[in-house]
């Protein structure tokens, strides 16, 4: 990665320095004083805790500099008015230095999965770097283009927001070659009114576009089918959409693996994936797009997604204690709860299935967990739902003819854990699935303790 000095990082965000402190380079950026690396800058945010408390911790482990509104001793320091927009400031004029392609990927659902499989298709021919986990907005996708390396020459940026004018503003930062909008989803509809409402926060990403960029939209999803109509030139994929230019079909599940054929104007694949699940598709009909349309060979494309793992905490379907645990904690909304348990549906065995709250659907979130609980009647054998909305989903399964005794809601986490300890069996397919500030993974952990 590149070096770069306090005078240029100044320059490109109106910041303030000590000139003897001019010719100080760092590498990289960090908010957390507790992981910062020797020769990163360190970011003195303003969050719950303010972060120019922790300066001298970043300084003991480090830090080269620190980007701030107040400096109380001589350091190394960029001084601005508001550090927050400031590091965006710095991450634009590093991504426009280092001159890498770069690709937007948004979406409500499927963004990080998506995310991985373009990047791994991408690998075949270009030096990839991406987002880390969780490294989506206005703080960690710049962190992540300022620790780039220089021969960088594609990256892979994921873009999230639970507001309207957060994907405008990562987009002017990243300005996209590339644009994905997977899926227009429900999460986040609390804040943002209704699913026109999502389409349009997610529409923003096209404001940052480069002159002659691509974009690339999910032809089955009615609502960015429909953008074409706005006079936006695109690209779509899809399963059932019979117009899009690159169409999947033939899907099929066996012995763990996802099968399914994809064509496109100039080239025809069999693809094999090491996932469960048809809501996978779309995720690789999206990777696929890119590739082609960065000039990835059909074959290397192919090559790409057979060896493609997901990330933790994303469907991981592992044995222990003699249980089948589908461990899919990172995150939910209504269609990947939905995905979630299709894939448990799926499975041979007693199916149970451990479901946290959906949080961010607004006046959505009644019906929602109802609805949810409909589904996991059809899928699971036992449903035991946690948090303030388990209720409605235990409403939902029995309402869909599941037996009082087999649906059970928690508002403690240690009363669902004894309670799914006491009901599992060996030879138990589980699904821990949730909202990510449902923290299912410490249920999940909690219940394969070993006691003794």
């Amino acid at each position: 990665m590149g070096r770069i000095t306090l005078q240029q990082a100044a320059a490109w965000c109106g910041g303030k320095i000590d000139p003897k402190y001019a010719d100080v380079t760092f590498l990289g950026a960090n908010n957390d004083s507790r992981t910062v690396l020797p020769g990163q800058l360190f970011l003195a945010l303003q969050g719950v805790r303010d972060g120019h408390d922790f300066i001298p911790m970043a300084l003991g482990k480090g830090a080269a500099a620190v980007l701030c509104s107040r400096c109380e001793g001589d350091y190394p320091a960029i001084i601005v008015d508001d550090p927050r927009k400031a590091l965006g400031d710095i991450a634009r004029e590093e991504r426009k230095r280092i001159g890498m392609k770069v690709v937007g990927v948004t979406g409500s659902v499927g963004k990080s999965t998506t995310k991985e499989m373009i990047s791994c298709v991408l690998e075949k021919k270009y030096r990839v770097k991406k987002t880390p986990v969780n490294h989506n907005n206005d703080i960690g996708m710049p962190m992540a283009i300022l620790s780039m390396d220089e021969d960088t020459q594609v990256a892979v940026l994921e873009m999230g927001m639970n507001h309207f004018r957060e994907i405008a503003y990562l987009a002017s930062i990243a300005l996209p070659d590339v644009a994905v909008i997977i899926n227009i989803g429900t999460m986040h509809i609390e804040h943002l009114g209704s699913q026109e409402g999502i389409l349009k926060a997610k529409l923003e990403i096209l404001e940052g576009m480069r002159e002659n960029g691509k974009v690339i939209l999910n032809g089955d999803d009615q609502l960015l089918w429909n953008v074409r109509q706005t006079g936006v030139r695109a690209t779509y994929f899809g399963l059932r959409n019979p117009d899009c230019q690159v169409r999947g079909g033939d899907v099929r599940q066996k012995d763990g693996k996802l099968y399914f054929h994809a064509d496109s104007q100039s080239s025809s694949m069999d693809v094999a994936l090491s996932l469960e699940g048809e809501h996978f598709v779309p995720d690789a009909l999206a990777a696929i797009s890119v590739g082609l349309a960065m000039e990835v060979s059909p074959e290397a494309i192919v090559d790409a997604l057979a060896h493609f793992q997901n990330m933790a905490g994303r469907q991981e379907i592992f044995q222990k204690n003699g249980f089948t645990i589908i461990k899919d904690c990172y995150n939910a909304g209504p269609e990947s709860m939905a995905a979630a348990l299709n894939v448990l549906g799926s499975r041979a065995g007693r199916r149970v299935a451990v479901l946290g709250d959906m949080l961010e659907l607004g006046m959505c979130t009644t019906a929602e967990h109802y609805r949810i609980g409909r589904i996991a009647a059809e899928k699971a054998d036992l449903v035991l739902a946690y948090g303030p909305n388990s209720a409605r989903v235990v409403s939902g399964a029995l309402t869909g003819g599941m037996p009082d005794a087999r649906a059970r809601g928690f508002v403690d986490r240690d009363a669902l854990i004894a309670a799914l300890k006491q009901f599992a069996k060996p030879g138990d397919v589980i699904l821990f699935k949730g909202s990510h500030g449902m923290h299912m993974e410490l249920v999940l952990e909690g219940f394969l303790k070993d006691e003794t």
